[in-house]
């Protein structure tokens, strides 16, 4: 079993910051005030909903005989909070497969309601080689400090054929670039100024080892990789619609490496030597 732990940027939960988390994944509440793209369509969400987007791919991918990793699944925020019903839906995969498995360096995973049983990772993710048929790791691939380390383990508890989904910002995207500016103790008090309803603990550090499409790439050697751009919604608009209709314009205009987050797809090549 690697020594896992060390390959993520660690942090208690108070000192956790992260500016780009939810890029692409707008969770509504129930705050009046702020103003919810979602409200504009049939079923609460937007069309270019990166989160029905990633999801729908990969539910493809799972079957009732599946046990599933959720890496880096905190506390399950989106399970409590997200007002859309639907996205609710699409994004759950317990009952879906056989298992589902939340993992987490943090001890608030233990509160994760969204997964069939959670698991705290020390010296290594706590499960057997071979045993997990897919893995989803959703906005974890910013904080990891040691790529080959964290892939080491991706690879040792993938079975063959097995899949690795991620979703991330990628390195160049313009609030990545803005998180890089910005010392990641500050993080928290940025955030609570662009996202008003985003709460500290649900914020974390970031490295960008693995944020562009070539870096994927090249870490996960005897993969087959399918992964590719995708433009997000804006989720940084301060809960205006004046503000996010003319990020949205913007992001239809930008080229789409500043405006995109990558939504990595990897199978476990038959091959591959764990």
């Amino acid at each position: 079993m690697q020594e896992f732990p060390d390959a993520l940027d660690q942090t208690s939960v108070n000192e956790k910051t992260k500016l780009e988390d939810q890029e692409g994944d707008i969770v509504p509440t129930a705050n009046p005030r702020l103003y919810d793209p979602g409200s504009d369509y049939i079923g609460g969400y937007t069309p270019t909903d990166g989160t029905m987007e990633f999801y729908g791919r990969v539910r493809s991918r799972v079957s009732a005989d599946s046990t599933v990793l959720d890496l880096g699944a905190g506390r399950g925020a989106w399970f409590e909070q997200d007002a859309c019903e639907r996205r609710v839906q699409v994004r759950s995969l317990k009952g879906l497969a056989k298992e589902v498995i939340g993992a987490d360096v943090d001890e608030v995973v233990l509160s994760n309601r969204s997964t069939d049983r959670n698991i705290v990772i020390d010296k290594g993710i706590d499960l057997p080689d071979k045993s997990v048929d897919v893995i989803v790791a959703d906005y974890v691939l910013e904080h990891v400090e040691k790529p080959e380390e964290f892939v080491s383990e991706i690879n040792r508890i993938l079975v063959p054929g097995g899949t690795f989904c991620a979703r991330t910002p990628h390195k160049f995207h313009y609030v990545s670039i803005g998180a890089m500016m910005v010392r990641n103790s500050q993080h928290s008090k940025a955030i609570g100024w662009l996202q008003p309803d985003r709460k500290a603990v649900d914020v974390f550090p970031t490295q960008y080892k693995l944020n562009t499409l070539g870096s994927i790439r090249r870490a996960f050697t005897n993969f087959e990789d399918l992964s590719y751009l995708y433009r997000s919604d804006p989720a940084y608009f301060f809960g205006s619609r004046a503000f996010y209709k003319f990020q949205y314009f913007m992001h239809g205009i930008m080229p789409a490496v500043p405006c995109s987050n990558i939504f990595a797809f990897l199978t476990k090549n038959s091959e591959t030597v764990a």
